[in-house]
């Protein structure tokens, strides 16, 4: 039994003819322990399927498993690590992140509680910033306080949908580091949603690009074949790295040609011909 389970999920937004079919017969099992990556464009679903996961959504037809159970709303052995930071704009720093362990802790002290705060907003860099509130924050100290937050929570799997795109490029590098080496403790089940298939390649053990939408559905899964703990300069002269990679953006520029194809396909102005007309100054 697969830990996570995606069966023939279907998601459709609206109703009648106003009815879209965001995501379609989509397919998928991670087993415990792993990292898988999903690849894809902007505006292809990815968010739309996230929250299918998480609970937030349900699918128009199908089932979400996890670990054996349908998927009934939220939970804390499944958190998420949201792209647009999700912080309450009135608590501090460290209040954001202690408001989680306690909901997920509710047994554990407030001394330990705090240890546990004190440790994830020190694992992100913001011991400095921990009596900060948002507005105080710039957009990537937000991120990583929202990365602390949910990695604080210790869940038993680990959902990021796109968590580090806004983050500087040395923070994000640090920050995947950082996520890895949690993942690599204790081997928690991890998805992560990204459009960068470098940090896919690099995080997880496999990678399945996501089709655009409407109708979206997943492709073929390419394996990432790299030894752990991976180094990304001794990467970049790889050849299962180089092959890898090449065939995925191959992949991808393939089904973003074919999209195109068809958009302008479908695309056709409609046979009308302007009136004549008279303007007359008053």
């Amino acid at each position: 039994m697969a830990y996570l389970e995606l069966n023939n999920i279907h998601k459709t937004y609206g109703q009648g003819e106003y009815a879209t079919e965001v995501l379609s017969n989509i397919n998928l099992s991670i087993e415990e322990g792993e990292f898988v990556a999903i690849v894809g464009f902007t505006g292809s679903g990815k968010t739309t399927l996230v929250n299918l996961i998480n609970g937030l959504l349900e699918p128009t037809s199908g089932e979400v498993l996890f670990k054996g159970n349908p998927v009934s709303g939220t939970s804390h052995e499944r958190g998420v690590i949201f792209q647009n930071y999700s912080l309450l704009p009135w608590l501090t720093v460290g209040q954001n992140v202690y408001m989680a362990v306690k909901e997920a802790f509710p047994k554990k002290s407030k001394k330990e509680l705090n240890e546990l705060v004190k440790e994830y907003v020190d694992m992100v860099s913001l011991t400095h910033a921990i009596n900060k509130r948002p507005k105080e924050l710039s957009g990537g100290m937000r991120q990583r306080v929202a990365v602390a937050r949910a990695l604080a929570m210790k869940p038993e799997m680990i959902i990021m949908d796109e968590p580090l795109g806004a983050l500087d490029a040395l923070t994000r590098g640090n920050l995947q580091d950082e996520i890895l080496n949690i993942w690599g403790k204790d081997k928690r089940t991890a998805l992560l949603i990204t459009n960068d298939v470098d940090e896919g390649i690099y995080m997880a053990d496999r990678i399945i690009p996501l089709k655009p939408g409407p109708n979206a559905t997943l492709g073929p899964e390419f394996k990432i074949d790299i030894e752990r703990p991976r180094d990304k300069t001794e990467m970049n002269d790889n050849e299962n790295y180089k092959q890898t990679r090449n065939a995925i953006i191959e992949y991808l520029m393939d089904i973003g040609n074919d999209r195109k194809s068809e958009a302008k396909e479908e695309f056709v102005l409609p046979d009308i011909a302007p009136k004549d007309f008279v303007y007359q100054f008053k």
